[in-house]
């Protein structure tokens, strides 16, 4: 059965309880623990009447195995499903019956999470040319995170377009692998006095190549890069390529089978988490998945405690 969560300890009193953060799979740790200061405490004839520690585990392990979730700190499933292999794949796309309008905005910047390497090959911006050719100064920078220098850019002008494809132009780039967990900020930054031809992120159609990207918006609950410019939306887009395919597509055929041998292992997991609860005595199980991102859930949880 399920771990019983905050079982009925002794009603005593204790001037200090210490709570140790525990990951569920811990258990050598936790075994030197118990044998060295834990132990001089519980031997002490003062103290152990003072102090009581116990261990705080998650009461639930994360049913997605380690290689298939999106990042090995929380328990999101790595949610890639017939990807575009072996093609460029255009980013962003504007809907036929959305009008070119300009926006007031001269700075315009989207987050994303690389969930699978890609390669982007160009950067690109919206623009109606309306038969009278390129007539805007535009650049477009892709920054990592937090960092203040550019990975790579494109300067749109007159004179230097690049290349249009449907409602974007599109300029070669420097090529770098966008490994697994990376984040990004692609910036467009109008250099004439008008505005950008933007859309917010619900009005832009996003090609994700079968789910090894996402958009990042500002609600999703991650703070704001400090180094985030202008306002959110999307200004225009970006071609990219998705790498080793081969391993991605062996990943994806393997999956059942892990995730067989994973739920099995979580049962062993239980069954071994019980026995030294019961054995020692020294546990609260919080109702939590226990995963690194869930840390601050399994110290609130313990003050309910």
């Amino acid at each position: 059965g399920p771990l019983a969560f905050f079982p009925q300890w002794k009603l005593k009193h204790y001037d200090v309880i210490v709570g140790v953060l525990s990951a569920r799979h811990n258990h050598e740790l936790r075994s030197v623990i118990r044998n060295t200061w834990f132990k001089h405490l519980k031997e002490h004839p003062t103290l152990s009447q003072r102090v009581l520690v116990k261990f705080i585990i998650g009461a639930h392990g994360c049913t997605v195995p380690v290689e298939d979730r999106e990042d090995p700190y929380s328990c999101k499933l790595l949610n890639i499903s017939n990807p575009v292999l072996n093609q460029e794949i255009e980013a962003f796309s504007l809907p036929e019956d959305v009008p070119s309008v300009l926006s007031e905005d001269r700075i315009v910047s989207v987050n994303f999470r690389v969930l699978y390497p890609i390669v982007i090959t160009s950067l690109g911006v919206f623009y109606e040319a309306d038969g009278v050719g390129f007539q805007r100064n535009i650049t477009v920078k892709l920054y990592q995170a937090e960092h203040e220098e550019a990975l790579f850019s494109a300067r749109f002008s007159p004179p230097s377009c690049g290349v249009q494809v449907n409602r974007l132009w599109y300029k070669p780039v420097e090529q770098f692998i966008l490994p697994e967990s990376f984040e990004g900020t692609i910036v467009w930054e109008s250099q004439d006095l008008q505005g950008l031809l933007s859309r917010n992120l619900h009005k832009v159609m996003v090609n994700d190549g079968g789910g090894v990207f996402r958009v990042i918006t500002a609600g999703e609950g991650s703070l704001p890069h400090e180094l985030t410019e202008g306002v959110e939306g999307i200004a225009g887009g970006f071609i990219y390529t998705v790498q080793e395919g081969d391993a991605l597509l062996k990943s994806l055929h393997t999956r059942p089978e892990r995730f067989t041998s994973h739920i099995k292992n979580l049962e062993k997991e239980d069954a071994l988490l019980k026995e030294e609860s019961s054995t020692y005595d020294d546990i609260v199980f919080v109702d939590v998945i226990d995963t690194y991102r869930n840390v601050p859930a399994k110290l609130l949880n313990f003050y309910r405690w």
